[in-house]
């Protein structure tokens, strides 16, 4: 959620920052709002200045009959109060509602563009596999294992969900074991955590509102499955001052997500690239404001290093303007490349959030003279589902089989191949 104060003294340069992600910030809502609340609250402030002293004029009054009248304005005057705070919750929650759906502001260097198309390339790594042979897809492949299987995870949800099996099964656990591994080596806190949330800790993270058809809800209360572990990890220091002195603070988790994916219905139906459900590691900073530039760097640095050790080609861009996420004030997207696809597929996104969440969340930072926002961060490191198809596809061979990773190879037990009967 943005400063409010930043919008009452900066409004037209915060107006055309947000132009550049084609939102348009309507004036006159916010002018009538915020003009009313100041009303209201001045309006409140008068009745209830006015109680006080005729609040003390009662308790030194001796004439009854005045007395008598000052308690009949006493109770009109309490009724006014009422119905004025009344108005001005109403007031504020309308305004509220109104700032939580506007998006974050964008860093002064995120690349100005309308949607991916336009996204500035920052470099490619990594070697793109040559195949002599018809190349499979990560769906063919894992079939051609005994590992992937759609058709029963329909008989036991619907579409969009998958069943991995044997050595597959094996490779896709391997690889979420490697990954927390390699980030607690780095210094990360692992940590574990609920895999259902409230909808303040989704309105602290900025899925809610604005992205409520994204989500699985439950029915019966006011409950969410995760749509990332950035919501509940991030909620962690929901309304708590942390100390200067233990910046920065990194967390490291694996969760099941969750994800309705209302808005992108006929897209990548075929695989395991967009599933309701799939697995993350995710990493998550709590920083100071003038560390946050710099540990967006190292964050994604961080998600690019698993990418590097298993010798995955990929390309890392930064998100123009129109394809920043709403919370974000820049993000780095890493993308692998599929051989099956010829084409790189994001893999992770790195965002650096500012105050944005941390302001919905209040997770203050406490200095010597006023408690300020902390920054917050994350990224994945990676989308394990992903991983494991971009692993299929750029490590098979003639016959289908696939090298494992070095890397890897230790948590397999010391299988350097999974062969497949024909």
């Amino acid at each position: 959620m943005l400063d409010i104060n930043l919008l009452r003294n900066n409004f037209e340069e915060i107006k055309k920052n947000l132009q550049q992600r084609g939102f348009k910030l309507d004036s006159e809502k916010f002018e009538k709002y915020d003009s009313e609340r100041k009303r209201l609250q001045v309006q409140t402030e008068t009745f209830q200045e006015k109680s006080n002293i005729l609040a003390k004029e009662i308790a030194s009054e001796q004439n009854q009959d005045k007395k008598k009248k000052k308690l009949q304005d006493a109770k009109e005057l309490s009724k006014n109060i009422k119905e004025s705070k009344s108005q001005l919750d109403l007031c504020q929650e309308k305004l509220e509602t109104f700032l939580m759906e506007i998006p974050n502001i964008l860093s002064n260097d995120v690349p100005l563009g309308k949607s991916e198309d336009d996204n500035l390339l920052i470099y490619v790594k990594g070697d793109i596999p040559e195949f002599n042979f018809k190349i499979r897809d990560h769906q063919e492949i894992g079939e051609l294992h005994g590992g992937i299987n759609f058709e029963e995870s329909v008989t036991i949800a619907k579409s969009r969900f998958v069943v991995l099996k044997k050595e597959i099964a094996k490779l896709h656990r391997a690889l979420i074991q490697y990954m927390l591994d390699t980030h607690v080596k780095k210094g990360y806190q692992e940590i574990y955590v609920p895999y259902l949330v409230n909808s303040n800790s989704l309105k602290g993270t900025g899925q809610l509102p604005k992205f409520e058809e994204d989500l699985f809800k439950l029915s019966n209360e006011d409950m969410y499955l995760i749509p990332t572990a950035e919501v509940p990890v991030s909620n962690i220091f929901r309304n708590k001052i942390l100390k200067p002195e233990d910046l920065p603070i990194e967390f490291v988790a694996h969760t099941p997500c969750f994800r309705s994916e209302a808005g992108s219905y006929g897209k990548d139906t075929k695989g395991i690239i967009r599933q309701h459900q799939f697995d993350k590691v995710e990493l998550v900073k709590f920083v100071h404001p003038e560390d946050s530039d710099q540990e967006l760097e190292k964050l994604t640095n961080d998600a690019e290093s698993i990418l590097i050790d298993l010798k995955l080609p990929y390309r890392k861009v930064v998100l123009c303007s129109g394809d920043t996420g709403f919370s974000s004030s820049k993000t780095y997207d890493l993308e692998v490349w599929f051989p099956s696809q010829k084409k790189y597929r994001e893999i992770s996104s790195c965002s650096n959030f500012g105050d944005f969440q941390s302001r919905r969340m209040k997770i203050r930072i406490n200095q010597s003279k006023e408690n300020i926002f902390c920054h917050t961060l994350n990224g994945s490191g990676l989308a394990v589902g992903r991983t494991l198809a971009a692993i299929l596809e750029n490590y098979q061979t003639e016959d289908g089989s696939i090298v494992i990773p070095e890397v890897l190879v230790d948590y397999m037990d010391g299988i350097i191949e999974l062969n497949h009967s024909s």
